[in-house]
């Protein structure tokens, strides 16, 4: 790398509407829920799937990929 260069990480979320995301059940913060179903915005579970919250959720198993994530949110803070 060049001196005085930087390197920028651009991130992005990709809306997903089929595969395996879509027969779990995943983990949003709860504000960001309730603000979604009533103006119908999409979300970012835990894991990265983006989408429109339309179906309850505790017809589905929860996602593996959002339930590690806040097992390690909850580690990392110091809850049990």
């Amino acid at each position: 790398m060049s001196p005085g260069a930087q390197t920028i990480e651009q991130q992005q979320t990709v809306p997903t509407d089929q595969g395996d995301h879509e027969r779990f059940s995943h983990y949003v913060p709860k504000d960001k829920l309730t603000e979604a179903m009533v103006m119908g915005t999409p979300v970012v579970a835990l894991c990265g799937k983006v989408w429109v919250p339309s179906r309850d959720p505790q017809k589905y198993p929860v996602c593996p990929e959002c339930k590690e994530a806040w097992e390690h949110m909850k580690d990392d803070s110091g809850e049990e």
